[in-house]
């Protein structure tokens, strides 16, 4: 399995939600392709099942992968969790320009999948990185710095 993030925004706002089971954590909707998914539909795919969104533009990819090692601690608990021996998450990220009506946002997404968030927000680039894990922060700068034409005044 591949690891894919997408990035949707209205404006210059992006969408940001916070996970169910982990307190004051916030992100940006993630997940994986499967082997032989095409990475751009699977983006597509788990935007849709994650937050119910359908009415997304795309508009760009970050031409390389990019990666985090997990601290100590939660790798222990997920390797324990999954059975794995994880160090880390290489995951590609997409830009997705929302194109439709808030009322189309719902954190239950489409019901194919166990719901992942609780409440969601849309934020300023600054506080997409502020309001990461710190072990994430790195890399969600990276990911704005090469995306961040599209969130500028000059954009359209």
């Amino acid at each position: 399995m591949f690891s894919i993030f997408d990035i949707f925004f209205l404006d210059f706002y992006i969408f940001t939600a916070s996970r169910i089971h982990i307190p004051n954590t916030w992100q940006m909707p993630q997940g994986g392709a499967n082997n032989g998914e095409d990475l751009r539909k699977a983006a597509i795919r788990e935007l849709r099942e994650e937050t119910g969104v359908t009415s997304a533009e795309f508009l760009a990819e970050v031409p390389y992968w990019l990666a985090y090692d997990f601290p100590i601690k939660v790798k222990n608990k997920l390797n324990l969790r999954w059975g794995t021996n994880y160090k880390g998450q290489a995951k590609k990220w997409f830009l997705f320009k929302f194109t439709g009506k808030e009322e189309e946002i719902n954190l239950l997404g489409d019901g194919s999948e166990k719901p992942e968030f609780k409440k969601w927000s849309w934020r300023l680039p600054e506080q997409v990185v502020e309001l990461a894990v710190d072990y994430k922060k790195p890399v969600y700068e990276q990911v704005l710095k090469v995306f961040s034409p599209y969130f500028s005044l000059d954009a359209d």
